[in-house]
């Protein structure tokens, strides 16, 4: 069997076919998701389209609060990773353990209480043991390791997200 030229009608036929499919290809690719619902879940994600909306996504993960040795104050540390087009940056924290929660940075071995806290496009906040962290000051009682202390953690773009960080050890240290 030798295969036959395709007669004028049939080529047109299959032009069409190949031209209608390629604009439905097209129209799929330019279409934006419209599930950018933006709401938190109890995880600390913030949910939406960021990629094609260009706005942060944020997602928080790795929160815990060592047992502290005093009723005074205590640390918080966490990761949040952005995985959107734009950056964003976390202006406040609060918590019902303590009466004030502060945002402190470490440069040359030294704290300071910063404003806010960075969080890059395509990047991490990352709030750690000798680094970037939170202080949680005028405890209204002490954690204690086995319990769970919530956050709320307010950025600049995406609103709010509230986070629960369970008590750990006085030492303990998250593996890498």
């Amino acid at each position: 069997m030798t295969p036959r030229p395709l007669g004028a009608a049939a080529r047109r036929s299959l032009a069409a076919t190949a031209l209608g499919a390629a604009c439905v290809l097209a129209l799929g690719a330019c279409s934006s998701s419209s599930s950018s619902s933006s709401s938190s879940s109890s995880s600390g994600e913030k949910k939406g389209s960021a990629e094609t909306s260009g706005r942060p996504e944020l997602k928080v993960s790795g929160a815990y609060v060592p047992q502290p040795p005093t009723d005074k104050m205590a640390g918080g540390f966490l990761t949040v990773r952005n995985s959107g087009g734009k950056a964003d940056k976390l202006t406040s924290v609060s918590t019902d353990v303590a009466g004030e929660v502060e945002m402190h940075e470490t440069v040359e071995q030294q704290m300071r209480q910063v404003e806010s806290l960075p969080v890059p496009a395509h990047g991490t906040l990352k709030l750690a043991r000798g680094g970037n962290h939170l202080m949680l000051m005028e405890l209204k009682h002490k954690p204690v390791k086995g319990q769970t202390v919530t956050f709320v953690l307010h950025f600049a773009k995406s609103g709010s997200v509230t986070v629960k960080a369970p008590v750990e050890a006085t030492n303990y240290t998250p593996e890498k």
